[in-house]
């Protein structure tokens, strides 16, 4: 079994990453070939992507294999057992160490572009290289991490040595690897696709990645608009609010027979509206209709009604050309399900908060658009739910639980939670598309 390319290897790294860590992470790319698969790691966890920049020490006249590293910050790391069996002086290893001293600052200034580190204080490292042989650049890239304060140290490959992961001797707290083959070799014969990685397609991942503090660029006012959204036989209100240059348009099903007014999708709506997403909050059923419970749990004509509204979305001038999201809730977010899955789709990303996705049990299979399931860990029913639609689910889908909120997540800090992972989701899968611009990912994790 081989990886096709870093990104693959990434996509399949995130995983397993996802399964084992959910404090604040800070996801750390070593460049070059590291911060491919980094960046996929960081884009499944919503987590701030950076660089700690290493160089590995080699030997001399065998300058792939390696007698040590360094890093930022003065870090050095030296196997001693080696150098002494190959007779190398001080002198030598000095030498060495000033040449990639000076390659290692001028990466450090290229790939930040006068940024500074993000910080690590009090958060978990997570350390993503594209392989791993002898584990020297690791070592001092855990290292440079411990002297910038992580709280945590993991270290995480598609493909190591299993000679080479001993936590200890890397001084990390974990060590996460895809594949640990036997008959490991050099990291290159792991890939059917192992091309050098260039500056700028590093470059290029630190300036997509999430920022270091987590937050997302805020936009200016934002202008609402109070609606009414012709639905065949009724007509339903809505607020539509609009920042002055849209990055993309959330579409809100609401669930349980709420409303436009729900305080908890008006507070994730305003958070969007803040990262420049317009947003669309509208009452699925009318006044009248609210109260029979029967319609509540209607999904067909729930989702009917969402399908109405997110073709009045794109014939807004506001809009037109702007990425369509959806945001459900509960009973809301089968309806979310069941409009993304047609074939016809504008959908290109979905989060569903406190979902009932097994009430869209036969859209699951035809979805195609990302979807981010955030439970609460509280909620075990909802939980299972959601593990349900995950087994039936092709499309690419991360569950995210909240630990100790319940299924309206009213818990102290739980729905501002909800807001930032919306937030991430819909930067990573919306923000920078449009309507039919890009294939939609399909990978499952």
């Amino acid at each position: 079994m081989r990886f096709i390319d870093r990104e693959d290897a990434g996509r399949r790294l995130a995983g397993a990453v996802r399964e084992e860590i959910r404090d604040d992470v800070v996801v750390l790319g070593l460049p070059r070939g590291g911060v491919p698969v980094a960046a996929q790691v960081a884009r499944v966890l919503g987590a701030p992507l950076d660089v700690i920049c290493v160089r590995k020490l080699g030997l001399p006249g065998h300058p792939e294999f390696a007698m040590g590293a360094i890093a930022e910050g003065g870090v050095r790391v030296v196997d001693h057992e080696i150098t002494e069996r190959f007779r190398v002086s001080d002198d030598a290893v000095q030498a060495i160490e000033v040449r990639e001293r000076r390659e290692l600052t001028r990466q450090a200034a290229r790939y930040r572009q006068g940024r500074p580190p993000v910080s690590l204080d009090g958060r978990t490292a997570v350390i993503v290289d594209d392989g791993l042989a002898t584990g020297s650049t690791a070592h001092a890239a855990a290292r440079c991490a411990r002297a910038r304060n992580a709280s945590r140290v993991i270290l995480a490959v598609p493909v190591g040595a299993p000679d080479s992961l001993d936590p200890a001797r890397l001084e990390v707290d974990g060590v996460i690897a895809v594949m640990t083959p036997p008959d490991f070799h050099a990291v290159g014969t792991w890939y059917e696709h192992f091309g050098p990685t260039s500056d700028e397609e590093v470059e290029q991942a630190l300036r997509s990645a999430i920022p270091g503090d987590g937050r997302l660029p805020t936009a200016g006012p934002v202008v609402r608009n109070a609606v009414r959204i012709p639905a065949g036989e009724v007509t339903l209100d809505g607020w539509f609010d609009v920042p002055l240059e849209p990055r993309g348009v959330i579409v809100f099903a609401h669930g349980s027979g709420s409303s436009r007014h729900s305080r908890r999708n008006q507070a994730v709506a305003a958070a969007l509206n803040s990262h420049g997403f317009a947003t669309l909050l509208f009452d699925l059923l009318t006044d009248a209709e609210s109260g029979d419970r029967r319609l509540v749990f209607d999904i067909p004509l729930l989702a009917a009604r969402l399908r109405r509204a997110v073709d009045w979305v794109r014939d807004r001038p506001e809009t037109r050309q702007a990425a369509i999201g959806l945001f459900g809730a509960s009973t809301g977010a089968a309806a979310a399900i069941t409009v993304a899955a047609m074939p016809d789709s504008p959908i290109e990303a979905l989060v569903s908060r406190g979902g009932r996705p097994d009430l869209a049990a036969d859209a699951l299979n035809s979805l195609r658009c990302p979807i981010l399931m955030i439970v609460g860990g509280a909620d075990g029913p909802t939980f299972a739910a959601n593990e349900f639609a995950s087994a039936q689910l092709r499309a690419l889908h991360v569950i995210e639980i909240v630990p100790g909120a319940g299924h309206l997540f009213e818990e102290p800090g739980a729905l501002e939670r909800v807001a930032r992972l919306a937030t991430q989701w819909f930067d990573r899968f919306l923000a920078t598309s449009t309507v039919g611009a890009r294939p939609l990912p399909t990978s499952t994790w």
